[in-house]
């Protein structure tokens, strides 16, 4: 939520949806939306882009990062409108990711958007390898706020200084060394089942900030003071908390699990019993990862504390849920969870993916939550959590989807620079600042890029919304904001009755490319990994894949397309076209039921694999 004008978005053809406007049919398509969430984070980054990005009116941008200090920072994401790099929302963006793709894995693999998940997880944990270059230094953000903000211009022909900003013992930061931490170490876990080399890197470093968070403790704002004015730290003891609860789990070496445990009264654990989870504020995040471990029935000697942790987690599931004895979340009379002013969707996002992931952990255990004004049920969470989400996607009083490009009426003047102007490749010559903002902040003009899946910053108490380019309050979109989305949309998508959707038909003529997903098919594709090994610095991977007839009827003359397949398959017969198979000779139908199974051999993430044809 930067506290600036930043940068916006531009949709073509205005009269058209301004006439069509959005009615509420059905089900809303959680996949669509998912698929467009993953595209937000590419139109975010900074760096080279890579072969196989999809946002095409992006470009290469921030190239000489860090070089001025002497060290490569190049890479990362962009926080908002803006082209600053903050690393605290970054940091809390790809724990979010990494959450959804540990927790929701099932369900982003039959999706086939693990993937992209991971993808987008990478390109933030590369960049923080990087940025950690000693066991104690972490470089904290690359830009300034204040410069930054005025200009008006794409990244691509950014003029404003990349000046880097470090932590070190001398400058601590422990909020924003913990947060990262604790991403590095949800990301080792989300990557353990097809990068084990990459996984045990990543919690190297993991390791190694949170040691330096803890020893040498400080806000990192007084240490970064450019970023004071944008992410102010209300605290790092939360931060210390968490990274130690991500550690544990991906580790699960008691060490970090008595960390939380005997310092639950001195850092606030057990204390703190919150309305609110953000990238600020990670206690509501600590205490229901904690109370898993409870219901799980691990809490063994810890199980006191523990039961303290989960007495606040369901502090904050019934203040959400309005079931407090008063206490509650504040919301506006369309029913969104209204806790700010600037930027206020980013949050119920962040509460509605954690009501999900609590809902998922009570199921497991037949848990139910114990509110002063009434019991509550794993499904009643669920319903809340969708109940959000729905609102976001235009089950509101505008009847507006606040996702950018999903359904037929959304912003279209978002606040957001590389959205508002042509691009690169149409308009070759460089937008100045001041042009920039002569010419094209100022445009009544939808913007000329459609940013797919930026969750904007919303309407206001009383759920009015005003789609204008200056009212960054409304229509900034975040990382922070996004982030929790793909774990929530994946979740509500796996939801009996969801499996399609007939709210959402695609805007016309979008200008930027995606993967749209299949229709519902047949069949259902079961991933795993059943074995690993290494050749040099490479390691490779065995992955089966069970092909299972969900329907009624035989299928016959199936046809799969493959993509991203590095190495060797066997079990499907190729076809003529390319990256195209069939079943083997020996298997001409699949009865009802029943199944068939093939093998292939790469390195990384899973293969995509989609139906073609059928009968």
């Amino acid at each position: 939520m930067v506290r600036l004008p930043s940068s916006y978005s531009i949709l073509p053809l205005l009269a058209s949806l301004l006439a069509l406007g959005a009615s509420i049919v059905g089900a809303f398509d959680y996949s669509v939306a998912l698929d467009k969430t993953l595209l937000f984070f590419e139109a975010q980054r900074s760096g080279k882009l890579p072969a196989n990005q999809r946002v095409k009116w992006r470009g290469n941008s921030g190239l000489n990062d860090g070089y001025a200090q002497g060290v490569n920072l190049v890479g990362g994401y962009y926080d908002a409108g803006d082209h600053v790099k903050f690393g605290l929302p970054m940091a809390f963006s790809v724990t979010m990711l990494s959450w959804a793709a540990v927790d929701f894995r099932q369900e982003l693999v039959s999706l086939d958007q693990m993937g992209h998940t991971l993808r987008a997880i990478k390109w933030g944990t590369d960049y923080f390898i990087k940025a950690h270059s000693q066991p104690y230094v972490l470089w904290g953000q690359v830009g300034d706020g204040v410069s930054d903000h005025c200009c008006w211009e794409r990244a691509e022909d950014m003029t404003t200084p990349r000046m880097a900003y470090k932590l070190d013992p001398e400058h601590p930061g422990s909020d924003l060394a913990g947060e990262t931490a604790a991403a590095l170490a949800a990301a080792s876990l989300a990557f353990k089942p097809y990068d084990s080399a990459y996984s045990s890197l990543l919690l190297v470093h993991a390791k190694q900030l949170f040691s330096f968070a803890n020893r040498f403790r400080g806000f990192y704002d007084d240490s970064i003071g450019s970023a004071k004015q944008f992410y102010t730290s209300t605290g790092y003891s939360d931060e210390l908390l968490w990274a130690a609860t991500w550690l544990h789990r991906a580790t699960n070496d008691d060490y970090y699990l008595k960390y939380v445990v005997d310092n639950c009264v001195s850092l606030g654990g057990t204390g703190w019993a919150v309305k609110e989870f953000s990238w600020d504020n990670k206690y509501a995040g600590v205490q229901i990862l904690l109370t898993k471990i409870l219901l799980d029935g691990a809490g063994g000697a810890y199980t006191s504390t523990l039961q303290q942790y989960r007495a606040k987690a369901d502090y904050f599931t019934c203040a959400c849920l309005q079931k407090n004895d008063g206490y509650n979340v504040p919301m506006t009379p369309g029913g969104l969870l209204y806790l700010h002013e600037w930027n206020n969707l980013q949050y119920p996002a962040s509460a509605a993916f954690l009501l999900a992931v609590y809902s998922d952990y009570l199921a497991k255990a037949k848990g139910v939550v114990k509110c002063p004004d009434g019991e509550l049920q794993p499904q009643d969470l669920l319903n809340f959590a969708k109940s959000q989400a729905d609102y976001i996607l235009g089950k509101n009083p505008k009847s507006l989807s606040y996702l950018v490009g999903y359904g037929q009426n959304y912003p279209v003047h978002v606040h957001h620079r590389g959205a508002s102007i042509t691009p690169i490749t149409l308009l070759k010559s460089a937008v100045g600042c001041v042009e920039g903002f002569e010419t094209w902040y100022k445009r009544p003009e939808a913007n000329p890029n459609v940013i797919h899946g930026a969750l904007v910053g919303g309407p206001n108490a009383n759920d009015e919304f005003i789609d204008d380019r200056s009212n960054y309050e409304q229509t900034e979109p975040t990382l922070t904001g996004t982030a929790p989305l793909v774990g929530l949309f994946s979740k509500l998508h796996s939801l009996p009755g969801n499996s399609t959707g007939s709210y959402n038909q695609e805007s016309q003529k979008p200008s930027i490319p995606y993967h749209k997903p299949q229709a519902r098919v047949p069949v259902e594709f079961l991933h795993s990994i059943t074995n690993t090994w290494a050749v040099g610095k490479e390691t490779y991977y065995r992955h089966k894949v069970i092909i299972k007839n969900v329907s009624e009827k035989p299928i016959r003359e199936l046809k799969l397309h493959i993509e991203n397949l590095t190495g060797s398959l066997w079990g499907l017969s190729p076809t003529q076209e390319k990256n195209t198979y069939e079943l083997p000779e020996w298997l001409k139908v699949l009865e009802p039921g029943s199944d068939c199974s093939f093998v292939y051999i790469q390195g990384g993430a899973q293969a995509k694999i989609l139906v073609q044809g059928y009968h």
